[in-house]
């Protein structure tokens, strides 16, 4: 059902106008729930400021679309500047509910494994709760000094105030302009947004765009790399469970590397009880994302970074956005900036 759907989402075929009357509804919800907030008559939560500045990066489109990534090159490229930033997330996948920090040897099942990856790739502080404005107010108050605190995920989340808003799109785009069950829309698209920013290599439509590629290693558990030329001939099994894992296992091939298995497993799948075949001819490589919670009981196996570049002029765009924010007083309100424009 799950492919069917997937496939439909991809155009307006027969099942996609079978559902279009379910979408109605799905949209009435959406409007009313943005109007409520909108209009006040629910409440929205400030975290503070001036600062921090909260930069709020998520899509319209059910599944990934390369959030996580963008997540990661701009911190570390806030970073570089000289900003202390922090990370907030609701931990999707965690097997807690807590209010927590992220920590460097923190468990996917107890943060979820993109926080996890967040916070081992960059070092930065990041914290997760149902609430994000739980997870910002315990960021700030456990980091006093914050300037940028960067949500991954939660563009529909209004109860955030925000004060730039990202939106991430893949090669899908908006797929066949349905909202969800009939499309792949959580909200009507093009909607007021302040960039917005392509993950794949073909963009739908008008937007910054960004590069992916795989590193030229891979990484054992101990931190440790591994040339991937020095795996080209030798037997793997490629593991992913990550939105779209054929674009993993076809840059894997791209890079001249023999995939005698693939396994592709749900997006944010545990592991806790997956098991390879016994055959122990292969090497076992996944992505970083999964590397989190597959080294617990696989720590033979390699991961594979994916390094992610917005083009330049995406990055001097969200830099004069932010540094405006920071070099004024600002009042972050629960609806796009009025700066704020769309791309479609």
């Amino acid at each position: 059902m799950r492919d069917a759907l997937l496939r439909a989402w991809t155009r307006r075929g027969a099942l996609a106008w079978l559902l279009w009357p379910l979408s109605l509804v799905f949209g009435v919800l959406s409007a009313t729930r943005r109007t409520l907030y909108r209009t006040g008559l629910v409440k929205t939560h400030r975290v503070g400021g001036p600062p921090p500045v909260v930069v709020v990066i998520g899509n319209v489109v059910a599944g990934g679309a390369g959030k996580t990534p963008v997540v990661m090159a701009l911190v570390q490229h806030w970073q570089a500047r000289g900003l202390v930033v922090g990370v907030i997330s609701r931990g999707y996948g965690r097997h807690t509910t807590d209010c927590r920090e992220a920590q460097g040897d923190s468990l996917a099942s107890e943060v979820g494994d993109e926080p996890a990856l967040i916070r081992r790739s960059t070092g930065t502080p990041v914290f997760v709760a149902r609430r994000r404005i739980d997870a910002a107010r315990a960021l700030l108050a456990a980091h006093p000094a914050t300037q940028v605190i960067v949500s991954d995920d939660g563009l529909q989340h209004y109860a955030l105030r925000r004060d730039i808003e990202i939106c991430v799109f893949d090669d899908r785009g908006a797929g066949n302009g349905f909202l969800l069950p009939a499309g792949p829309l959580r909200e009507s698209w093009p909607r007021p947004v302040d960039l917005v920013l392509h993950s794949g290599a073909h963009p739908a439509f008008a937007g910054f765009t960004s590069k992916r590629a795989l590193a030229d290693f891979a990484v054992r558990q101990d931190g440790t790399r591994l040339p991937l030329a020095q795996l080209q001939g030798q037997p793997l099994l490629a593991v992913a469970a990550i939105a779209r894992p054929e674009e993993f296992f076809s840059m894997l091939r791209a890079r001249g590397l023999t995939l005698t298995h693939t396994i592709a497993l749900p997006d944010h799948y545990d592991f806790d009880s997956w098991m390879p075949t016994p055959d122990k001819g292969y090497t076992l490589i996944c992505t970083e994302k999964d590397a989190v919670k597959l080294w617990r009981g696989h720590p033979a196996a390699l991961a594979v970074p994916l390094q992610f570049a917005p083009e330049p002029a995406f990055l001097a765009a969200v830099d004069a956005l932010l540094d405006a924010k920071l070099s004024s007083p600002h009042t972050a309100t629960s609806e796009t900036p009025a700066h704020g424009h769309q791309t479609s």
